[in-house]
């Protein structure tokens, strides 16, 4: 296993779409909900006890040999926003195309061929990740760290916030995102015996509102 091939993947600069998407981060900006560093905090603290969870869970799940087609449909139901499923699915395929050229596998071109229109994000991280030699920890851990890093970099840009005090955000919730990777890794383990029902559906209805709110507008900086 290699440690370095988890820091290619979680690097902002692997070229998966990140960039273009701030995970809820305009919207709430828009709606006041993000004013300065303190309510960034707040904010990538409800995601990462819910989007961060079960995406970290649904990565995890996949490095383990969880079936994908399952993984997809979970991650569909775990998903009610249009926008939301649809964001992750772009993803998915961005991804899915970056870890083909980065990391060649035949389990990665059967992926591609098995969801033309792309997996959900989270499912395409983790067959990503066991393709680069890497274990449901790493993965989890990815998926978790994503769910916040997005947001706080979305926010320099959205409000010219201090991008010492975005990354000193991001520094106090280390802790958490721990916590939260170990119980997604530990939900894996038990839908490897007890099925998909047993990965978390934690949810943000916030979260949920504000990408269908953000979808509909004329004119925005990030894709969601």
């Amino acid at each position: 296993m290699s440690r370095a091939a988890l820091l290619v993947l979680a690097d902002g600069r692997f070229p998966a779409g990140g960039h273009a998407h701030s995970g809820g981060a305009e919207a709430a900006v828009t709606a006041g909900r993000i004013t300065s560093a303190a309510s960034l905090e707040d904010f990538c603290r409800g995601r990462l006890h819910t989007v961060g969870l079960v995406a970290g869970a649904l990565a995890a799940a996949a490095v383990l040999g969880v079936d994908p087609t399952e993984l997809d449909a979970a991650a569909d139901a775990r998903t009610p926003a249009p926008a939301l499923r649809a964001s992750a699915r772009r993803l998915g395929r961005q991804l899915l195309r970056a870890a083909r050229a980065t990391w060649p596998s035949a389990e990665l071109e059967a992926l591609a061929g098995a969801f033309p229109k792309g997996a959900h994000q989270p499912v395409v991280l983790g067959i990503a990740a066991r393709t680069a030699g890497l274990g449901p920890e790493d993965a989890a851990y990815c998926a978790a760290y994503e769910s916040v890093s997005g947001p706080a970099s979305a926010t320099v840009r959205l409000l010219s916030l201090d991008p010492f005090d975005a990354t000193g955000v991001l520094a106090r919730l280390a802790p958490e995102l721990d916590r939260v990777a170990d119980a997604a890794v530990g939900a894996a383990r038990r839908a490897l015996d007890e099925g998909v029902d047993a990965l978390p559906a934690s949810s943000g209805p916030l979260l949920e509102i504000g990408a269908q709110w953000h979808a509909a507008w004329p004119a925005r900086l990030f894709a969601s």
